[in-house]
């Protein structure tokens, strides 16, 4: 695999330095191929790279000590995009020195200087959030939005289908995906205005690179009958939240069930092997890294409290999108798009 070398916000995420580059070397063990840029204060990554010294021929270090806070507005972010971490990482995006960004710091302050600095594709009206959801079926759900953008009408949601659909052809393999909005309810007539208009114009519209199958509730989002699901920011945060929750939520009770008495740890023995399949299926590490969509470049959120594998596969999503350059294959689908049925409210 040959591949432009990709920008790691060394400063960012709960755990910093030493997690995000534990994360980049596993990752390049997987992909020996892959070359990088590390963004943040130049001795602390040095010191990182002691453990991993196959890291220092395919690494480059760009010093510099200024980072976003977990907390910071993204406007202020956005003032300092010139001197933080995060801010380089994106920016050698723009200028060509790396072929995508990867961090794990502050979403809203990696949303704003992603949008600025590489600006929405043509055609596009905003960039989404997308990240990949686990199933009971073979494959994983992409969903999107799930916060860029807190309202979204129907010719958001439409674009936020186009271009789920074409990650979706990448992770999956499936040249048609299956496709759904999420609602309320499964019936037509269910759904705000705009959710009824995008369905329609979906519906109608012939090429498309998707099979799309109408509504989906959100109790249903994790069943492994689509591949995509599309709502607006608000929802899909809230949506995603409920989820990890509830994941949360389960693993946390069968720790203390296991635990409560002599017969239930014993019982924990003889189901071990299902109970570490449950937990490795449940873990975020395991899918960890969503993609800012529609920018003309690739920028990939890590969650904060991501260890090293979760760094390494948000790693290896930023190297497979700039394989199968999803920002070309993006550009190609809206164009089966009709601009009249598109441009109609």
């Amino acid at each position: 695999m040959s591949l432009p070398r990709i920008a790691v916000d060394a400063m960012g995420g709960d755990e910093g330095v030493r997690v995000m580059i534990d994360g980049a070397a596993m990752a390049r063990r997987r992909h020996d191929k892959f070359k990088f840029l590390l963004v943040g204060d130049e001795t602390r990554i040095k010191a990182a790279l002691e453990s991993h010294p196959g890291m220092a021929g395919a690494s480059e270090i760009l010093h510099c000590e200024d980072v976003v806070g977990g907390d910071e507005l993204p406007s202020r972010a956005l003032r300092r995009a010139k001197t933080t971490s995060m801010g380089l990482a994106v920016n050698a995006v723009k200028q060509g020195e790396a072929g995508a960004a990867v961090s794990a710091g502050n979403t809203g302050a990696l949303m704003a200087m992603s949008k600025l600095a590489l600006r929405t594709m043509p055609g596009l009206d905003r960039p989404a959030l997308a990240a990949l959801l686990p199933t009971l079926g073979d494959n994983d759900v992409i969903m999107l939005d799930l916060g860029a953008n807190r309202e979204c009408d129907a010719r958001n949601l439409v674009q936020f289908a186009i271009m789920g659909a074409a990650y979706s052809r990448i992770v999956t393999g499936n040249e048609r995906p299956r496709t759904r909005l999420l609602n309320i309810g499964t019936e037509e007539t269910k759904g705000t205005e705009d959710i009824q208009q995008a369905a329609e114009i979906l519906r109608a519209t012939t090429g498309l690179a998707m099979e799309f199958k109408g509504y989906v509730e959100a109790d249903k989002i994790n069943r492994g009958d689509c591949d995509v699901v599309v709502c607006d920011g608000f929802s899909g945060n809230i949506a995603l939240k409920a989820i990890e929750g509830t994941a949360r939520f389960v693993t946390d009770l069968l720790r203390r069930a296991f635990t409560s008495s002599t017969r239930s740890k014993i019982g924990f023995l003889v189901s071990r092997p299902a109970t570490e399949l449950l937990r490795h299926h449940l873990d975020p590490n395991n899918h960890n890294g969503a993609v800012f969509l529609g920018l003309n470049g690739v920028v990939v959120k890590s969650h904060g409290s991501a260890n090293a594998k979760g760094v390494a596969n948000a790693v290896e999503v930023a190297a497979r999108l700039l394989e199968d350059d999803i920002t070309n294959r993006i550009k190609r689908d809206l164009g089966e798009v009709d601009a009249a049925s598109l441009s109609a409210k």
